[in-house]
């Protein structure tokens, strides 16, 4: 049951990413988007990490699917699906 505690984490880490990415989607519509540190940090996360990481996660939640007969309780259903909406613009981010 480790290997599931560790996607839960990663899970939760891909949501954040998925939230930088949503920011950083968000400053690409400003006229004037703010400078600094924490700005970059963001549009790094949502750009560069949230494809790679939920990417991955994704791949992992269909594994396990795939050869667990039950489902696990661990990761809540709202995570998973929320982590699979935020991959399709990730995807047509990335693809166009």
């Amino acid at each position: 049951m480790g290997s599931m505690r560790f996607l839960r984490f990663l899970s939760r880490v891909a949501f954040i990413c998925n939230v930088c990415f949503l920011l950083s989607v968000l400053l690409l519509w400003l006229d004037h988007p703010p400078e600094g540190d924490l700005i970059s940090l963001i549009i790094v996360i949502g750009f560069v990490l949230a494809f790679i990481i939920n990417l991955f996660v994704n791949i992992s939640y269909g594994i396990h699917l795939l050869f667990r007969k039950k489902r696990s309780e661990q990761i809540p259903d709202w995570l998973m699906v929320a982590n699979f909406i935020f991959l399709v613009p990730e995807l047509i981010l990335l693809l166009k």
